[in-house]
């Protein structure tokens, strides 16, 4: 038996939500977890880019791998062991440019996992799993749930969160560089400790963010969007963070530009009249700096992930 899962991508923090605030986007990988014939042949990984080549192939050194490090978890959890899987990856998302491709085949591990063991655990579980292996819920929560979330890891263990309505009005748009920056580099140019006026600044920044949604307060959550605690460190790893967000400021209709997640790739969050306005800054300024971009308007992945076949054949 077989199950397949589709998970979307996610970008994380959006300026001043660190580790908190996490979006659904509508780039997809597709995991399928299958239980061998034969027991004790260990574990297979196949991974496949979007053309549907293999560029990875991996037997039986599955300890280190993330997605098979959160299957054991599952399985011991449920009293049994993982010997004999067959873990194929079909990769839609870019890898190491901060839009969630670690979270999101985590979370399709886990779901399927969790299908062939006959659904043993709830979401609740499933998700403080994935944080434990990931790290932190901001990407995983809307892995898993779709939309908009705030989400927080307790010292239990348990992942609280909710999903907050977005505002259509504001439309993405995602700037994907032609490098990668591995999330272990940009966070290592975080500081250990962080003044008061900082904590201070985003916690001020992040009630404005979650009440500019409430109320679709676009000149608010221009305010809002502004972070000390992450991005003025990463910015000398990301080129064109500092020179976007500089143009746009006195651009009435382009709401700010963030780093997603631990980057390179940026979002930009601006009204629908305004979207050529802030393409046209992102390509002029990537062409300045002399590096390939892909830029790409998209709506907000509100489902998130899901079982797209269960069963001997996908």
């Amino acid at each position: 038996m077989k199950v397949s899962v589709k998970v979307p991508s996610t970008t994380a923090n959006l300026g001043p939500g660190f580790d908190i605030f996490g979006l659904a986007l509508p780039f997809y990988n597709e995991i399928t977890v299958e239980e061998t014939v034969i027991p004790h042949l260990g574990i297979e990984f196949h991974v496949y880019d979007e053309k549907g080549e293999e560029n990875l192939y991996i037997k039986n050194e599955g300890e280190e791998n993330i997605v098979f490090k959160a299957i054991k978890i599952l399985y011991n959890f449920v009293g049994q062991e993982p010997d004999s899987l067959k873990i194929t990856i079909k990769t839609g998302i870019p890898i190491a440019r901060g839009l969630g491709s670690s979270a999101s085949v985590i979370v399709g591990g886990l779901i399927a996992a969790n299908e062939l063991l006959g659904n043993p655990s709830d979401i609740d579980a499933l998700l403080a799993i994935a944080t434990e292996v990931e790290g932190h819920p901001d990407n995983v929560v809307p892995a898993f749930v779709g939309g908009f979330v705030v989400a927080s890891q307790e010292d239990d263990g348990r992942v609280i969160y909710r999903k907050i309505e977005w505002n259509n009005d504001w439309k993405l748009t995602v700037c994907i560089p032609d490098f990668e920056l591995q999330t272990g580099i940009s966070r290592s140019v975080l500081p250990e400790t962080v003044s008061y006026k900082d904590a201070i600044f985003n916690t001020k920044r992040c009630s404005m963010f979650i009440e500019a949604l409430h109320t679709k307060d676009d000149k608010l959550m221009k305010l809002a969007l502004q972070d000390k605690l992450h991005q003025p460190y990463r910015e000398k790893l990301v080129p064109g963070l500092k020179e976007i967000s500089n143009k746009i400021k006195n651009e009435e209709d382009i709401i700010g530009c963030v780093l997603s997640g631990a980057g390179p790739s940026l979002l930009v969050i601006s009204k629908q009249n305004a979207l050529e306005k802030a393409k046209d800054i992102i390509n002029e300024t990537y062409n300045n700096l002399n590096i390939k971009v892909d830029v790409l308007t998209v709506e907000i992945e509100q489902n998130g992930a899901y079982i797209e076949s269960n069963g001997e054949e996908n």
